[in-house]
């Protein structure tokens, strides 16, 4: 049968596939890890890491949301476009892969932080700050976080890019 593209081993593939699967979790994890400290530097009033530890239901929260994060980081690296036809160093090291998450991040926390202090400020009988007060508020809030960067990082896994 003839092939199109590069002519490799079936295994081959899957190793490099597997490899930038790998690579885009774990930079996408380290993401993750900067987002919860960022907005704990972006939203000083509201100790988060320490206010979770507070209360098993909070921590319980926090990890759900990393694991949700995580599930929907590894869902985007695995079915993000692949095309093997090129080196396979640039295949695992396609920078604009890297770029898009990078600026997804960056975007991603400025907007998230940004809204809540415009919803925090169009809602003034509804005391956002307040949450510091609830290690569980806190966690879910921060669960909630995780949740919509996990959403940021896939779509931008997955985009057309």
């Amino acid at each position: 049968m003839n092939e199109l593209g590069m002519v490799a081993p079936f295994w081959v593939i899957v190793l490099i596939w597997l490899a930038k699967v790998v690579v885009l979790t774990l930079v996408s994890a380290l993401l993750a890890c900067l987002g919860v400290r960022a907005l704990d530097a972006l939203t000083p009033h509201i100790p988060h890491r320490e206010r979770i530890g507070e209360d098993p239901v909070a921590t319980g929260l926090f990890i759900s949301g990393f694991f949700i994060l995580m599930g929907l980081v590894i869902h985007g690296a695995i079915t993000a476009l692949t095309a093997v036809t090129t080196p396979i160093v640039w295949y695992i090291f396609d920078f604009r892969t890297w770029g898009l998450l990078a600026m997804s991040f960056v975007v991603s926390l400025l907007i998230g932080v940004a809204l809540f202090y415009i919803m925090d400020k169009l809602t003034p009988k509804i005391p956002f700050a307040g949450i510091k007060n609830s290690p569980v508020a806190v966690g879910i809030h921060v669960f909630g976080y995780l949740v919509f960067f996990g959403l940021i990082l896939h779509a931008a896994l997955t985009g057309p890019l």
